[in-house]
């Protein structure tokens, strides 16, 4: 055996050494199963996922509708508790002012008759009728209105006639002539209608 032999059965061992150590490092390789989805096994998934994607968005809107409402009704019976709560103050105040009013009709009544009232005393009278001005500006202040119709057409929704007075003239017929007693109205409410004579034109 020459050389030449000797050196390639050399190199043929040290192939064959370096294979066998290649292959016993192969021993820890570990090799995943495929788990890719294909085909129809895909379909399959697919509509099932996006199923339950819909029934998903179904109960979030069912959730959002619900809370939706829930508020909307919280909102109105604050609303109506607000409104409640309003209207029960307003009928106090109504009460509470029915009950001045004759004290206004008091001083009215006082004032009324100028005659009389320039021979009461000057520092007596001024006083009084301060008293009468302040108390008739904080009723205002609350609401209150004063309905004196002299010269108007008569309302039958708010003035009470108690008396019909005949008239020659025919632009007087139908209107108030005379106010017997002032009426009142809180906002839009007629609290006390105001006694009226109307005239009736007769030739």
């Amino acid at each position: 055996m020459n050389d030449d032999n000797l050196k390639k059965d050399g190199e043929i061992e040290s192939l064959t050494s370096s294979l066998e150590a290649a292959l016993e490092e192969t021993d820890d390789i570990v090799f995943e199963e495929n788990i890719e989805v294909t085909g129809a096994d895909f379909q399959k998934k697919y509509t099932a996922l996006k199923t339950k994607v819909k029934e998903l968005e179904a109960k979030a809107s069912e959730y959002l509708n619900g809370w939706q409402r829930d508020k909307a009704d919280f909102l109105n019976l604050r609303k109506k508790d607000e409104e409640m709560k309003k209207g029960i103050v307003s009928l106090a105040k109504e009460d509470l002012i029915s009950e001045l009013i004759p004290v206004l009709d008091s001083f009215e009544s006082a004032m009324k008759n100028k005659e009389a009232w320039e021979k009461v005393d000057s520092n007596w009278r001024v006083g009084v009728e301060y008293i009468a001005s302040q108390m008739n500006q904080t009723l205002e202040n609350n609401g209150l209105k004063k309905v004196y119709p002299l010269g108007q057409p008569f309302d039958h929704t708010r003035d009470e006639a108690i008396e019909m007075l005949t008239t020659e003239d025919d632009s007087k017929d139908g209107v108030v002539v005379e106010v017997v007693q002032t009426g009142y109205m809180m906002g839009d409410r007629v609290i006390r209608p105001p006694k009226v004579k109307v005239g009736e034109y007769k030739k």
